[in-house]
């Protein structure tokens, strides 16, 4: 019946099954890159070895010219341990792309993530960002099989890249893909973080998270020596106390619901803890949240006046500050962040759509990893006894680089890092560019096709143009069946253009073999012209191998009840209810798919259903 059609469930199993299922092809394409780059480097490593035992050969001894010197030599730089303020935000960071990659694998991601995440992050932002993230919820909602795998592989690729590179050309980079996929994120998933949105709040996430990853990315790009120098770890500080101070401004101003809380009046933040409070998640953070939604009932004045002070303090100190002070207000700052992350911010990473453990953690992180880089500044690399006693107490490699051979692991753990990237983001570069959604969409709303075999039922219609057409003059041709009202200004434009669109999507060598046939479904208007001025309206009238048949009354009905298809006039106007069914009818005349034509609601689905007829006709032609 028209309307019938319903988008399904996050917990749809088709596409929960076909999720796990590609999650699996994927996860062999990983292991498949895993053996490829352990075997290259194992022949790497013996021939490595031949050379150097050839070498060893030859040499006279330690003071001959042929006897290689020693990596220090070369550079000095790389000898000494990678900076501690480096190495912070590198494994935090890592770690973090590893969890968000891994909270991608919940089931409610692939149809979940457009409607629970990617639309509600653009409300109340300007038209251009909703329009900027419709694109991501398109390429979403079209593929969201293939878009929630890629994604799973892309970001646990690039946690594994940043934990497994310490140094050199495969760190930095490894900080600009991160870079580079976070603020993918932050256009397209968190709506540029609500930056342009009204309500905005440092306490809700402003400027969104993976803007915090992209900065990191930016950081980890850097040559290693800009990490030799306190100034860096003290320039971020102060970038993190001016950032505090622009939120404390934010969050004093008035007129944006914060200073509300007492008595009836409740405030924007007393509607988030709400929010927060009702989501599926263990019962002691559950109770903390709901506790402090209570106080701030009671007390939204005073609550928004602590968070005004204590952003304001922490980013005088964090900007001015110095020696210990400054590290008091790095602890301050952790604080306030935790405070929020748990209270507020709910940790991020409940109720079944939680994409990363929002914006509190990485800006911790960042606020660390300053404060480390600040005040533990290596020696200068122009001291030679500097560097020299730093090598003697701290290993140049990390364990798996001593265990498996130096730089030919670093690059073997990079390769095999990168990937496991590319895993994901060719199916993702190709989802992107595909504007044809995947059938399994339709399959999710409607059900898959029921295959069958048997006699199609025969007819005897007039055409358009008010020609005589029977099902036997079609033998020879695959024949697309459908029954449309023509006065219909719902369901059935749509099932047309889903036809007219499968039939572009055959090919001309399919094509020439096709018919697709409509049968009119509506007793009242059924005349050739009212046909006719259908096909013209929904731009018909130039397919070649589209047929709109009509007929008397008794002729259509006897048709219908073949078909089991029920007609019934609505009560208040010309349209019918009538069934939306789809048939692929085989070249000798017998039925091969039977289809659910219902259109689901999106425009992802109608392309899907295309994608879906098109696939089938294909089969039946192949058989």
């Amino acid at each position: 019946m028209p309307g019938m059609g319903h988008a399904p469930q996050t917990t749809n199993p088709l596409i929960v099954s076909a999720f796990h299922s590609a999650l699996l092809h994927q996860g062999l394409a990983v292991l498949l890159v895993l053996a490829i780059v352990a075997l290259g480097c194992t022949v790497a490593q013996r021939l490595q070895a031949r050379r150097l035992g050839a070498g060893a050969a030859g040499t006279a001894g330690p003071g001959s010219a042929t006897a290689p010197p020693p990596p220090s030599a070369k550079d000095p730089m790389a000898a000494l341990p990678e900076p501690a303020g480096r190495r912070v935000v590198r494994l935090a960071f890592g770690s973090l792309w590893l969890v968000d990659g891994l909270l991608q694998l919940q089931s409610a991601m692939p149809l979940g993530l457009p409607t629970n995440v990617l639309q509600p992050s653009a409300g109340g932002s300007p038209g251009w960002v909703v329009r900027l993230v419709s694109v991501g919820v398109g390429i979403w909602e079209r593929h969201p099989v293939a878009a929630a795998a890629s994604v799973v592989w892309i970001q646990v690729g690039i946690g594994l890249l940043l934990l497994l590179a310490p140094r050199g050309g495969w760190s930095r980079a490894a900080g600009l893909v991160s870079a580079g996929w976070a603020l993918v994120v932050w256009v397209f998933g968190e709506a540029f973080g609500g930056v342009f949105a009204s309500g905005g709040s440092w306490m809700f996430g402003l400027p969104g998270a993976v803007l915090l990853y992209a900065v990191a990315g930016g950081l980890l790009g850097l040559p290693e020596f800009a990490w030799w120098d306190r100034r860096l770890g003290r320039r971020l500080l102060g970038a993190a106390g001016l950032f505090f101070l622009g939120m404390a401004l934010l969050q004093a101003w008035p007129g944006r619901g914060f200073w509300h809380g007492r008595g009836r009046v409740r405030g924007s933040l007393f509607s988030m803890l709400s929010q927060m409070a009702g989501t599926r998640q263990p019962h002691l953070l559950a109770s903390s949240v709901s506790a402090f939604e209570a106080f701030d009932a009671a007390h939204g004045w005073a609550v928004n006046l602590a968070v005004v002070v204590a952003l304001a303090v922490v980013g005088v100190v964090l900007a001015l500050g110095r020696g210990r002070l400054l590290l008091a207000g790095v602890g301050l700052a952790v604080v306030l962040c935790l405070a929020d992350w748990v209270l507020v911010q709910d940790t991020g990473v409940f109720g079944g759509n939680g994409t990363d453990p929002n914006s509190m953690v990485p800006l911790a992180l960042l606020v660390i990893g300053g404060a480390v880089a600040w005040s533990k500044v290596p020696v200068s690399a122009a001291d030679p006894a500097g560097w020299r006693s730093l090598t003697a107490a701290e290993p140049s490699e990390p364990w798996w680089g001593r265990l498996f051979g130096g730089g030919l692991a670093r690059l073997g753990f990079g390769l095999a890092a990168a990937g496991i990237v590319l895993v994901g983001a060719v199916p993702m570069a190709a989802a992107s560019l595909n504007r044809n959604a995947d059938p399994i969409v339709t399959e999710a709303s409607d059900g898959t096709p029921n295959v069958v075999d048997v006699r199609a039922p025969g007819f005897r219609l007039l055409d358009q143009h008010g020609r005589v057409v029977s099902l036997a003059e079609l033998r020879g041709k695959a024949v697309a069946l459908t029954f449309l009202d023509p006065v219909c200004t719902s369901d059935c434009p749509l099932i047309a253009q889903e036809f007219r669109e499968a039939d572009t999507m055959l090919g001309p060598a399919d094509r020439r073999r096709v018919e697709f046939v409509a049968i009119v479904a509506n007793p009242l208007y059924r005349s050739v012209p009212v046909v006719d001025a259908f096909d013209r309206q929904e731009g018909l009238g130039h397919v070649a191998n589209w047929l709109f048949l009509t007929g008397s009354v008794a002729a259509l009905e006897r048709v219908w009840s073949a078909y089991g298809v029920e007609v019934a006039i609505e009560p208040a106007g010309s349209m019918v209810a009538h069934g939306e069914l789809a048939y692929v009818i085989d070249p000798d005349g017998a039925e091969r798919r039977v289809l659910d034509s219902a259109p689901a609601p999106g425009a992802a689905a109608s392309s899907s259903f295309s994608v879906l007829l098109a696939s089938q006709i294909h089969e039946v032609l192949t058989r």
